[in-house]
């Protein structure tokens, strides 16, 4: 199936957040943040000046200017064109997907990726499948991960569960992923609330970050 076009929803709030399993706590020492898949070809899908993608985007940038005050580590996933043998079977549930246009490819602007940001190239849904990601983790010497970006319950979903099966204590801000509607965030919110993450907005994030030593 094709991406739907994506109608306008409200993002949700601290209240509307599901009990977390685990009891984790953001710590700007352990934590490196994944701005997942935040590429024009995918935000073409999201009508623009209207939410979830306006606080998307916010969130994200206010997420990667705490991370660059407090010397936190930011990685880039990205998609590049395949051909029909390296997609496999996402051709039988996505089609053709990407295209060859290099600008559908761009990781836009307004999430603030900086000269030396690692960007880590994806050919399934988790960023960890056949990347760096792991090797990178290791090499920075970092055990939390911290998710935002698109879509909730396909990739960032998949990558956050396996950041938990590799003993990485993950945190999916709620607020600052999104979705094809309101019921698929919601969704992804609660799944991996009760088995592999904490749920958290971008308010709750950077006062965890911030907090004193």
């Amino acid at each position: 199936m094709p991406i739907p076009a994506i109608a306008p929803y409200a993002m949700p709030l601290d209240a509307d957040l599901p009990v977390n399993v685990p009891g984790w706590r953001a710590d700007r020492r352990r934590a490196v943040v994944l701005v997942h898949d935040m590429q024009r070809y995918f935000l073409s899908f999201f009508p623009p000046d209207k939410p979830p993608v306006t606080d998307l985007l916010g969130n994200i940038a206010r997420i990667r200017r705490r991370a660059a005050a407090l010397r936190i580590p930011v990685v880039y996933s990205a998609q590049h064109p395949m051909t029909r043998a390296e997609r496999g079977l996402l051709v039988d549930v996505w089609g053709a997907g990407m295209g060859e246009d290099p600008a559908q490819r761009e990781l836009v602007p307004e999430v603030g990726r900086r000269p030396g940001d690692p960007v880590t190239i994806k050919r399934r849904y988790s960023a960890f499948h056949r990347t760096d990601l792991d090797a990178t983790m290791g090499d920075l010497g970092r055990d939390q991960l911290i998710v935002c970006g698109v879509f909730a319950h396909i990739g960032c979903l998949f990558t956050a569960g396996d950041a938990y099966a590799r003993d990485l204590e993950t945190f999916f801000v709620a607020d600052a992923v999104a979705d094809f509607s309101a019921r698929h965030h919601r969704m992804a919110v609660d799944y991996v609330a009760a088995l592999c993450a904490v749920t958290l907005t971008t308010h709750r994030l950077l006062a965890d970050l911030s907090a004193p030593e």
